[in-house]
């Protein structure tokens, strides 16, 4: 037997930088993260577009959970996919199972086109999960239970918890919950960063700890989840020139939040 998992990794970090990031993100706080989110991101126009498009909120909202499982190894920018997605699923809405209706979907999309047949298995996973929910269901994982709704995908998908697609699906969940029951909800601190390639980068300039349990604890020390975080991070590390426009545009902050890039 090891003893590996007893003893208690000591990370290398610059103390410096990570207490410059972690003042830095007090100043800009839940707020700021709510309004790039709500008034920034492409992606919330999409699922406003769609929402409105459907009228059938239970159906809206299965939609977004299904298209955040396959939302991974795109072949464009996230944005375009998600307005892709919005503006098919406008057009046709699904009559049969959601998981079918991705099977002729997907191989014709734009901006995600790689991995089709492995994607489309994990939708037919998922299908039995999306077959068992009603609205009331998804209001009660809205409004008390994120984190069981995360735990509740890992387990139908065989993955972590932790997984970049799952915690994402929560993150586009929260977005569609707003919309949907019309109350913001913040995420719970309990659930994940998703660690993408952007995140990891960047999380190195600070220490070699792993993402997850580095913005974990930046998300403590500075009441943000880490949900939140990585809405603030995501314009200030590489977003579309649109996305630059709107931050400028409708953050009052909106320099402090490109700041984070030069940390």
């Amino acid at each position: 037997m090891t003893l590996d998992r007893f003893i208690r990794v000591k990370y290398r970090e610059n103390a410096e930088k990570v207490e410059l990031l972690v003042n830095h993100l007090k100043k800009l706080g839940l707020d700021c993260a709510r309004t790039i989110e709500e008034r920034v991101d492409l992606q919330f126009d999409a699922l406003r577009n769609l929402r409105g498009n459907l009228g059938d909120d239970e159906l809206f909202i299965k939609l977004v959970l299904a298209n955040s499982i396959v939302s991974y190894q795109l072949s464009g920018k996230g944005e375009d996919w998600w307005w892709e997605f919005s503006r098919y699923f406008s057009a046709n809405p699904p009559e049969g199972s959601i998981a079918e209706a991705y099977a002729r979907f997907l191989p014709a999309s734009r901006t995600n086109r790689r991995l089709v047949a492995g994607k489309l298995k994990r939708l037919e996973k998922l299908q039995p999960f999306l077959d068992g929910l009603d609205i009331e269901t998804l209001r009660d994982y809205y409004f008390e239970g994120m984190e069981s709704l995360r735990n509740d995908l890992a387990r139908v998908l065989g993955s972590k918890r932790s997984a970049k697609t799952v915690v994402f699906a929560v993150k586009m969940f929260g977005y569609a919950g707003r919309m949907a029951f019309k109350e913001f909800v913040p995420y719970p601190m309990s659930i994940e960063i998703p660690d993408d390639v952007r995140i990891n980068a960047y999380t190195k300039r600070f220490t070699n700890e792993p993402p997850v349990s580095f913005w974990a604890r930046v998300a403590e020390q500075t009441g943000i989840p880490p949900l939140h975080i990585d809405s603030i991070l995501w314009p200030a590390l590489g977003g579309k020139g649109e996305v630059m426009r709107r931050l400028r545009e409708r953050c009052n902050k909106a320099e402090l939040v490109l700041e984070l890039a030069a940390l």
